[in-house]
């Protein structure tokens, strides 16, 4: 094609101008002369900035040498640094193939672990790379392997032992031993395939995280020195990493990470636009915090409200003066209920499309009719209508399972997403009544009624169930000690709720 036509320029710089100039349309393939670090000899770097379908636009460059063959390619992020780290965990079993072809995307910032050989590939080992399960692997071994000889010959000891481990990591490589992958990135542009999307995959695990300062200043922040914790003498890095938690969480919400974000990140406009139409701030108070991406001083407004048919929400919403980031949240108010909820909606006319959705980041989605399922965590939390949480969980798949829709695809596979997003659109226009269910553990999300009693919708219902104990655990309830607290409260004659 015209526009993937091969540009000469003359230095990086030009290569940088001509991109950026570039990132609203197809972008060419540009090259440039450099230097090999193997001959000394000029050979060529290849640029080309395009859209993988996980993050948005990244840019690939590629070298080569004529002279000496030597070869070697790269994958820096171009898009923004996610609001929250993230961290993946594939189970791969042994004897299955398959697993080791799943695609990685693993970006500059990211850490690769098998916590069974006790090996970690730290993100200066293995830059940006887009490769799978196998390659890194092998990658890792062939680096390993390099320099085998020359140990031999100065530190016979060492090199036994990773010929030793070699061999497990060998083992793990063909699929001979089971492992656990650990892909871990800070920035949150790292990816791991889940080739069953979008149904759920049993042997994937994806979490989101907070960055705590240290993280922040890798990232190129700028941070407080006064937030970063040095471990003192004999302090295990875990109990460092504990107090930099206990810092960053408010007072009451250690070891419930997950009960005091029970309604997270959405866009301002959609949040006001929803709940004010129910009721407007008395008060907005205003105090100090810290920007959740430079981790510099800001300022957060909040106000509290209560949906009707709900409970009672705090709105909170932050700017920041230095790097421009914004955010907003909405917490639950009260405590955290004994009970998580499953709300059904049964959507049968085009007015149900237009119904209120307050999706926590605790809260699963599910569309039987599509055989959709999304765990909780996905999407984040959101203030949207049906038809918004809908279009958004066909934009998300898009962009995330985009890998889907390659040359590599067999036909099978690429019809059944094609038939996939037909039905999604048919949901959509209403061609056929469909249902939409909610399941959150902490019971903070919410569809609004078509009535003004919600008894009388008879398509929505609510439905309270006890939380396992594993539920609890991923949330930070088993881990909660408020003994202290209730021996206070009985002190003082004050009965504890």
């Amino acid at each position: 094609m015209e526009s993937n036509k091969e540009k000469l320029v003359d230095d990086v710089g030009s290569v940088v101008e001509a991109i950026s100039a570039d990132v609203e349309n197809a972008a060419p393939l540009y090259q440039v002369e450099s230097l090999c670090m193997r001959c000394t000899r000029n050979g060529t770097t290849r640029f080309l900035l395009t859209s993988i379908p996980h993050f948005r636009k990244v840019l690939l460059s590629a070298f080569e040498c004529p002279h000496c063959g030597e070869r070697n390619n790269e994958v820096q992020f171009a898009g923004e640094i996610q609001p929250r780290g993230c961290h993946y965990r594939l189970a791969v079993q042994s004897g299955d193939e398959k697993m080791f072809n799943r695609q990685v995307v693993k970006s500059e910032s990211a850490t690769i672990k098998i916590p069974e050989l006790d090996f970690e590939i730290p993100p200066e080992a293995q830059r940006g790379s887009l490769s799978t399960v196998e390659g890194i692997l092998v990658r890792a071994i062939d680096g390993l392997q390099a320099l085998q000889e020359e140990r031999k010959k100065v530190d016979p000891q060492t090199a036994e032992a990773i010929d030793q481990f070699l061999l497990k990591l060998r083992a793990c490589a063909t699929g001979e031993s089971p492992f656990t992958f650990i892909l871990d990135d800070p920035a949150g542009n790292s990816f791991i395939e889940n080739p069953f999307a979008p149904s759920p995959d049993l042997s994937l695990s994806i979490k989101f995280y907070d960055r705590t300062p240290e993280q922040q200043a890798l990232l190129g922040y700028l941070v407080d020195s006064s937030q970063i914790i040095e471990p003192t003498a004999g302090a295990s890095m875990e109990e460092a990493s504990n107090a930099v938690n206990q810092i960053r969480q408010a007072h009451g919400s250690v070891g419930a990470v997950a009960g005091q974000r029970a309604i997270a990140q959405s866009n301002s406009a959609e949040m006001a636009e929803a709940l004010f139409r129910y009721s407007a701030p008395e008060e907005v108070m205003t105090f100090p915090s810290t920007c959740g991406a430079c981790a510099i001083k800001c300022e957060t407004r909040m106000f509290v409200t209560r949906i009707p048919y709900f409970q009672e929400v705090i709105v909170m919403a932050s700017t920041c003066d230095a790097c421009g980031y914004r955010n907003s949240e909405m917490k639950p108010g009260g405590r955290i209920p004994e009970k998580g909820k499953r709300i059904t909606l049964r959507v049968k006319n085009i007015n149900d499309l237009s119904r209120d959705v307050i999706k926590s980041d605790t809260a699963s989605v599910r569309v039987p009719e599509l055989d959709l399922e999304l765990a909780s965590g996905t999407l984040g939390g959101i203030v949207t209508t049906v038809e918004g949480l809908i279009t958004k969980i066909s934009e998300s798949l898009e962009r995330v399972h985009g890998f889907t829709f390659g040359d590599s695809l067999d036909d099978s596979k690429k019809n059944k997403w094609l038939d996939f997003k037909a039905r999604l659109s048919k949901i959509l226009s209403m061609a056929e009544p469909w249902t939409l269910i909610l399941d959150d553990a902490l019971a903070n999300s919410f569809i609004a009624p078509a009535t003004d009693d919600i008894k009388d919708d008879h398509q929505l219902m609510f439905e309270e169930y006890e939380r396992s104990w594993e539920q609890n655990d991923e949330l930070g309830l088993n881990d909660m000690d408020t003994s202290s607290a209730d021996a206070a409260y009985n002190s003082t004659g004050v009965m504890s709720m």
